[in-house]
């Protein structure tokens, strides 16, 4: 049954992925404008119909708490832990215009990559050193005066559940550079959809969004915070539950 519900939900989401940044593809023709409006209304529709799919096709639904760690509006510094492909969508249906920091690679992906750019998303290239923290920053700033809020992975990579990966500089970068709070998010979205697993699992995906880490702090007190606030995993209460994505 896991076999057969996997293999429906893949059918899924690549359709769906494929439909939507396709179809993009031709309105986006018709406009000079780096970033259309109309773009973001897409990345969210694709991210509604995913997740709606994994939660019907699959039976995996998700628990956010601590959304009153969110601004209402404007900029905001998230940093999130990334166990799966679902921490790159669910922030699109969680905040109101989310901008991701994503590897330079998935720009390559045909039609998806055009997506990627046409919403404004950050490439970085985790190969090119210092020059990758530039572009990063140059990101964020347009995206910062865009009110935008941004989603970044401080473990560059995603690990399975339990496992713990070294942070990355980038978010002291962002925070330094942005002035804002770092607002702490842990995750175990990777027991339902693992990294590159075909199979994904019925379960409750749990969304802890922490208290921010204020800003301002030295480098290595960020880090520290960061740090600790993902190995405790931000319990979340037994009690909470919230399946709404809006």
């Amino acid at each position: 049954m896991i076999f057969l519900r996997s293999l429906v939900f893949n059918i899924w989401f690549y359709g769906i992925t494929f439909l939507l940044a396709f179809g993009s593809m031709v309105p986006r023709l018709f406009t000079r404008n780096p970033v259309p409006p109309w773009a973001m209304r897409v990345a969210r529709l694709w991210a509604e119909l995913v997740l709606s799919g994994l939660r019907r096709i699959c039976n995996a639904s998700w628990v956010v708490t601590g959304r009153e760690n969110l601004p209402q509006s404007g900029p905001v510094l998230i940093a999130s832990m990334h166990q799966s492909a679902f921490d790159t969508m669910v922030w699109l249906l969680l905040v109101p215009s989310a901008c991701y920091v994503l590897k330079r690679e998935l720009l390559a992906i045909p039609v998806f990559g055009a997506m990627c750019k046409m919403t404004g998303m950050i490439p970085v290239d985790r190969g090119a050193g210092s020059g990758a923290i530039r572009s990063l920053l140059r990101g964020a700033d347009r995206a910062l005066a865009e009110g935008r809020q941004i989603v970044i992975f401080p473990e560059g990579t995603r690990a399975p559940p339990g496992a713990r990966l070294p942070l990355q500089p980038g978010i002291a970068a962002l925070a330094a550079r942005s002035g804002l709070p770092v607002i702490p998010v842990a995750t175990d979205s990777g027991i339902c959809w693992g990294r590159r697993a075909f199979r994904k699992r019925s379960g409750v995906i749990h969304i802890a969004i922490g208290k921010p880490i204020p800003a301002g702090l030295p480098r290595e007190e960020l880090m520290r915070r960061l740090d600790q606030a993902f190995a405790q995993g931000l319990p979340i209460p037994a009690e909470a539950v919230d399946n709404s994505v809006g």
